[in-house]
């Protein structure tokens, strides 16, 4: 699995939203879903495994945050996105000044 699908589902996508402004434990991630605790862990395990978060022990609790690492591959992906699309975007802009230069002179196509 990727970052990126891992953060199609929409229970993960609100977890990595939710440790974006701060570390949580299990139970406090646990609280915000309809969900039973085992089930918030399945959830966290696929976020670890893709690297979008991390976990520390405190006590008898794992305290979950960001992983910098996984939003790397996300952020290379949106950047190639960005270049095809930038390019694609330029060859439109160069053919419409082209068509618009053509009709400005009465040459009509």
């Amino acid at each position: 699995m990727t970052p990126l699908t891992a953060l199609g589902d929409p229970v993960r996508a609100k977890i990595v939203e939710m440790l974006a402004e701060r570390e949580l434990s299990v139970g406090e991630i646990g609280k915000h879903f309809p969900i039973s605790q085992p089930g918030v862990s399945r959830h966290l395990r696929v976020l670890r495994d893709v690297r979008l978060v991390r976990f520390r022990e405190r006590a008898q609790q794992r305290v979950y945050s960001i992983d910098p690492e996984g939003f790397d591959q996300v952020e290379k992906w949106v950047a190639r996105c960005r270049q095809v699309w930038s390019r694609r975007l330029d060859a439109l802009g160069r053919h419409l000044d082209t068509t618009a230069a053509r009709e400005s002179k009465g040459g009509k196509r």
